[in-house]
């Protein structure tokens, strides 16, 4: 399994021009390996073909991170990507097209996001996709120094007198849990197990690093061996 999207988007807007991550994908089919996939972009959807003969032979696998299920405030914070419904569109099309689909719920904004409305509509939307599982590390973000200071300007813009709460109640703290974290927390496992997603971290990570070779494929494998000898 090769995967790629954790440290930058390979759906930037550049690969419009550059088409960088779709040569990608074509050299992972044709060694037959399979791909994890970890993207915010309905660009993926360029690429279903590539996708789908992957998915034939091993697994191919695509990752959304789903954080609100308010429109309104997916565009002010996350600027210049699709925004949720978009995104939940796409995973609906992967997984009628039979590609499997795992989403990351976070971060979780205190104040912000942290609801049991916002967490309750982003697992109805898993379930209505059919994703494999969800992903979350906790209710809550983590700051580090230089994307605190960045975080706290952009409060400030969207959402004034806020940052003097998170200052006030986590200082210069790595991690900030919402408050409501332990009940939003139950109410995510909780939801994930009524309807089959996976739901434990490690379980899913396994699953990502699994390569599993399709009978078809298995077969042929088999066929040259036997050719060979």
């Amino acid at each position: 399994m090769i995967g790629t999207g954790s440290m930058s988007d390979p759906y930037a807007p550049l690969e419009l021009k550059t088409e960088y991550t779709r040569k990608a994908l074509l050299i992972i089919e044709k060694y037959g390996c399979g791909v994890a996939l970890q993207t915010k972009s309905d660009l993926v959807l360029r690429d279903l073909d590539i996708l789908k003969r992957i998915n034939e032979k091993t697994k191919a696998v695509i990752q959304m991170t789903l954080t609100t299920a308010d429109e309104n405030l997916c565009k002010i914070i996350e600027p210049n990507v699709c925004t949720t419904k978009e995104r939940f569109e796409a995973l609906k099309t992967l997984r009628e097209n039979g590609i499997p689909t795992v989403v990351w719920l976070c971060p979780i904004l205190p104040y912000l996001n942290d609801t049991r409305e916002n967490v309750e509509a982003i697992l109805r939307m898993c379930t209505e996709a059919q994703v494999r599982g969800v992903i979350c590390f906790g209710m809550g973000l983590t700051l580090r120094d230089g994307s605190r200071e960045y975080f706290y300007r952009q409060l400030d813009r969207h959402f004034p007198g806020l940052k003097e709460r998170y200052i006030r109640e986590y200082g210069d703290r790595y991690e900030i849990p919402s408050p409501r974290s332990d009940a939003l927390m139950r109410l995510f496992h909780h939801t994930c197990e009524q309807n089959g997603m996976m739901h434990d971290n490690d379980e899913i990570f396994a699953y990502l690093h699994r390569f599993e070779e399709k009978e078809p494929f298995g077969q042929l494998s088999l066929w040259q061996l036997q050719r060979n000898e």
